[in-house]
């Protein structure tokens, strides 16, 4: 079997087949004395919660807490910075007036090749203010914890929130363990006061709602 660097596997294999240190690895261009451009890509995801440095301003304290050169921590927040600008300007301040209008901002999960959970977090307006990838991987309610899904919310300020996941096969059938993920958050939310408004489940060209599978 051929093995592509990031480059190579980008060209040959798409976008997508690029895992976050590939990715990364791509924006530093290479590494330096001490270490190769994998190694501090793969150190930065293995050792560190990606708030570490989606939320930091400091380019200083950028640099301390992950290790990093000033031209690898420039490349990293403008980065960072130019993912925000672009969500900011697609999605933020968008009103939910129905599931259709939350559909629309979640259809394209359709294309991703693993299942991703997404959150996006409303004013009492229902309009976004913040949207957020809550984990990668199939669903399972012994796994998903509220915390990774309440924790944007409590942060941003937000008055509700409506999850969804993506069902690689296009099958938009709730399984037993989305049902169960579900009641879990939706209890949580009422615990927090922080209502899940919906938890919806995006198959190829469609969706269905799970709040409307359990009847609430």
């Amino acid at each position: 079997m051929t093995e592509y660097g990031p480059r190579e596997k980008l060209k040959n294999m798409g976008v997508e087949s690029l895992e976050d240190h590939e990715l990364l690895s791509i924006v530093f261009g290479k590494g330096n004395s001490k270490e190769s451009v994998f190694n501090i890509s793969k150190r930065i995801f293995k050792g560190f919660a990606k708030d570490d440095f989606l939320n930091e301003r400091n380019l200083n304290e950028l640099q301390d807490r992950l290790k990093l050169g000033f031209v690898h921590s420039c490349q990293l927040m403008a980065c960072i910075e130019l993912g925000k600008r672009f969500f900011s300007e697609s999605i933020v301040n968008k009103r939910i007036q129905s599931l259709q209008d939350a559909y629309l901002i979640f259809e394209n999960m359709q294309y991703l090749s693993k299942e991703h959970m997404k959150g996006i977090y409303l004013n009492t307006r229902y309009k976004v203010i913040h949207e957020e990838v809550i984990t990668i991987g199939s669903l399972d309610a012994n796994i998903i914890h509220p915390r990774e899904v309440f924790r944007p919310a409590i942060e941003s300020g937000a008055y509700a929130l409506l999850v969804a996941h993506n069902h690689p096969s296009g099958d938009n059938t709730p399984s037993d363990s989305d049902i169960e993920v579900t009641k879990k958050l939706k209890a949580a939310g009422e615990l927090l006061q922080i209502p899940l408004l919906d938890h919806l489940v995006i198959g190829k060209g469609s969706f269905t709602s799970i709040y409307g599978v359990m009847n609430v």
